[in-house]
């Protein structure tokens, strides 16, 4: 007994857009990250450095796991919106008027 998908999986025109927006935010996550990985390395002494009672690699540690979660939902709203946009019902009409 075979069953077919639950779900429509037609083409994704947003797939293109949601790849660039990745790769930009991983690309800008990756820099700040080497940042993190650079002072670590060559100035550690900075990361022992005391900030309100904890030090800093704490901060900038637990900094870019909430950077991380604040780039997840970002993406995920821009990636919706565009997907609502270029996916939804009206995009197949406006495509074939502009035809």
């Amino acid at each position: 007994m075979k069953h077919g998908p639950a779900t429509d999986w037609s083409k994704d025109k947003a797939s293109s857009f949601k790849t660039r927006i990745g790769v930009w935010m991983f690309i800008l996550y990756a820099i700040i990250y080497a940042g993190f990985v650079i002072i670590n390395t060559f100035n550690p002494k900075i990361m022992g450095s005391d900030i309100g009672g904890t030090n800093l690699a704490i901060i900038y540690g637990f900094g870019l796991i909430i950077f991380a979660l604040m780039l997840a939902f970002v993406y995920n709203a821009i990636c919706t919106a565009a997907e609502e946009e270029l996916n939804g019902p009206d995009a197949d009409l406006e495509q074939s008027e502009e035809m």
